[in-house]
């Protein structure tokens, strides 16, 4: 999976090269942030803002790629490693995409970010959902309750169960770019609403296991 690396770091690159040529067309201070609505409450200077994302998705790549080299059950990642590389390559095209809209409303144009940031975060939640599906127990990737790390079976469950809930939240998120009203809530709800499901799934099916 080395190209997949290897694209990932060209969107970077491909991200430092387009803060470069826009520079001289963007305001000094550039929209940075935004409420649920969509309306801006927070700005940075854009030499600041133009390459904050860039030099984030460096340290970003760095850190997931130094995890399966010092996980204790390195062996594991390695068995679900093409899903984590091409999770790696999503993430940074996401931080890119989001990047992009930020440029584009620096430029002037307006549009609802929420509701463009929806597409974004659906392509993003279903390639976790791919990922943590066929993951195996490791220390950093995944659903790591204490009750999942404590068994291989109770986390296979917990991360088939999870993964297509994450999935079904990739769809909810898509939903966002109709509902505009609404837009907040689909990213985001769902995905809390899945993270305390499964922490309580996974106790659950660990009580079980207990019980037997």
């Amino acid at each position: 999976m080395e190209n997949i690396l290897f694209a990932a770091l060209g969107v970077i690159i491909a991200s430092f090269l387009v803060s470069s040529c826009v520079y001289p067309y963007i305001p000094d201070d550039m929209a940075t942030h935004w409420d649920i609505n969509g309306r801006v409450d927070g700005y940075m200077p854009k030499y600041l803002a133009l390459f904050i994302m860039p030099i984030l998705s460096i340290g970003l790549l760095l850190i997931f790629l130094a995890l399966p080299a010092i996980d204790p059950l390195k062996r594991n990642i390695r068995s679900f490693r093409k899903y984590f590389d091409l999770f790696i390559f999503v993430l940074m095209a996401f931080l890119f995409y989001l990047h992009i809209l930020t440029i584009f409303w620096g430029m002037g144009f307006m549009f609802n970010i929420v509701t463009m940031m929806s597409p974004g975060f659906a392509v993003l939640y279903y390639c976790i959902g791919a990922m943590v599906q066929n993951a195996r127990r490791n220390w950093f990737i995944g659903f790591r309750t204490p009750w999942t790390m404590s068994s291989d079976r109770v986390w296979q469950k917990t991360h088939r169960l999870g993964g297509r809930l994450m999935k079904a939240c990739g769809l909810i998120a898509l939903l966002g770019a109709f509902i505009l009203d609404y837009a907040f809530i689909l990213i985001i709800g769902p995905v809390i609403a899945v993270a305390i499901y499964v922490t309580a799934y996974s106790y659950m099916e660990y009580r079980k296991l207990g019980k037997k």
